[in-house]
């Protein structure tokens, strides 16, 4: 497994480089691999969802592939995007998403964070507010899209949605639910560890 760590990144950018790695793993080419990114702002929500974008936004807006309502990415929040061959895992598109919480809470624990997921809802919750949000696509049996941890961002664009379907307030960061600064760097590292870890590959040389 490949873990590419992006650094700044345009959203359509990263969603186009998405789009040709999954075209690559159904041709039988390339490795399953997860891009860690943070984006500048802009506000995605799944096609299928039923939600009416309000006007006007802030920021760009995109519909996109993946299941789930609006969120907001930002500078200081961790985008991961998982290019995963499901049937060589042995999951399916629904145990994949249950995986991705649990790869998120066994992250959150180095830091003394006990998150846990919340009946009805995907993903992941830390003293009643959310932490990270997950919206997956899978395309034939290849995953893509994937986990949005807020680590040190701005919350006030979430104002201007209904993050996930939910009022605003209950959205959080890993530096509020903590009372001090974070290094980003240090973050992606122990997402990259626990997501490795999980599953059971081995540590790549470039993070």
């Amino acid at each position: 497994m490949l873990i590419r760590a992006l650094g700044l990144k345009d959203y359509d950018e990263v969603w186009r480089l998405q789009r040709l790695l999954v075209a690559e793993r159904l041709r039988g080419q390339g490795s399953d691999t997860l891009l860690l990114v943070e984006h500048p702002p802009v506000y995605t929500c799944g096609v299928s969802s039923k939600a009416v974008a309000p006007a006007p936004l802030p920021h760009p807006y995109r519909i996109v592939e993946r299941g789930g309502d609006f969120t907001y990415h930002g500078p200081g929040q961790l985008v991961g995007y998982p290019i995963l061959d499901l049937h060589k895992r042995g999951l399916t598109a629904r145990s994949y998403l249950r995986s991705l919480e649990a790869v998120l809470i066994e992250a959150l624990r180095p830091l003394g964070l006990e998150a846990e997921t919340l009946k009805g809802f995907t993903g992941v919750w830390c003293r009643g507010r959310k932490v990270a949000s997950i919206g997956v696509a899978v395309k034939d049996r290849i995953s893509y899209h994937g986990f949005a941890l807020n680590v040190c961002c701005d919350l006030e664009p979430f104002r201007a949605i209904y993050p996930c379907n939910l009022q605003p307030e209950q959205m959080t960061d890993l530096e509020g639910l903590l009372g001090r600064r974070l290094d980003f760097q240090a973050v992606l590292r122990t997402v990259a560890d626990a997501f490795l870890a999980y599953f059971d590959a081995p540590r790549p040389s470039s993070v």
